[in-house]
């Protein structure tokens, strides 16, 4: 299941405009990552996009090729565990009591640890969890708000291939949130680069996967997508 994300004129202001008239559409299918500068609407857009908001002005579509209201999940960089339920018991929640969710626990690599407290797991092993959560009920669309922000580097790359592995398995739509590049031209189709409440960049990735972080070409567009944050933050 999965499902297209059609953006039209979205606006929100606190105190000041953070989306300014944004338009996106978004393939079904596919994965792309917003990139900006600290402040720059990128966890706004997305919460709009979750219902998790009300925008104050412009429209927001979610379609399926086979109809009907497409399934959302959110990932946020938290893990977001209830400490009193196990591991298995935190990815069951909302599906029918007693589903099996071993199959989870194997594809994010956590076989045998579903009876294991959430402080009983490793920071890595938590979010694997959350992505199990998330996973759980096949959604048609997967936010990710900075999922693997606050994990040591070595992790952070285990978890995007995971990532990239379960996307490509699951078919989902995924709309990610980062502030690494790197992990943005890793796994995307598209790089989206916001500014000013608009999407000022639209870089399409069309790289085989799995895809070599010392690619020319990746390094060539980590420098100028870093060269254009600075820029922003500059201004």
């Amino acid at each position: 299941m999965t499902t297209t994300v059609r953006l039209r004129g979205l606006a929100k202001t606190y105190d000041r405009p953070v989306l300014a008239g944004l338009d996106l559409d978004v393939a079904a299918g596919s994965f792309v990552s917003l990139i900006g500068a600290s402040g720059t609407g990128k966890s706004t857009l997305l919460r709009l996009v979750a219902g998790l908001q009300r925008a104050d002005g412009g429209d927001i579509s979610l379609d399926r090729p086979e109809g009907g209201k497409p399934l959302v999940r959110t990932m946020f960089q938290e893990d977001r565990l209830l400490p009193w339920l196990r591991a298995e018991a935190n990815i069951r929640l909302g599906l029918p009591r007693g589903a099996d969710v071993s199959g989870l626990l194997d594809a994010v690599g956590l076989a045998g640890r579903g009876r294991a407290w959430p402080s009983d797991l490793s920071g890595g092993q938590r979010q694997r969890v959350a992505l199990a959560r998330a996973l759980a009920h096949r959604p048609a669309l997967l936010l990710l708000d900075e999922p693997f922000g606050a994990l040591d580097a070595l992790t952070r790359v285990r978890m995007q291939l995971l990532l990239e592995q379960l996307w490509q398995e699951r078919g989902s739509t995924v709309l990610l949130v980062t502030h690494d590049v790197d992990e943005a031209l890793t796994l995307s189709d598209r790089v989206l680069v916001l500014a000013g409440g608009q999407i000022v960049r639209d870089l399409p990735v069309d790289l085989p996967r799995p895809r070599r972080r010392d690619d020319e070409r990746i390094a060539r567009w980590r420098a100028e997508l870093l060269d254009e944050l600075l820029a922003q933050e500059a201004a």
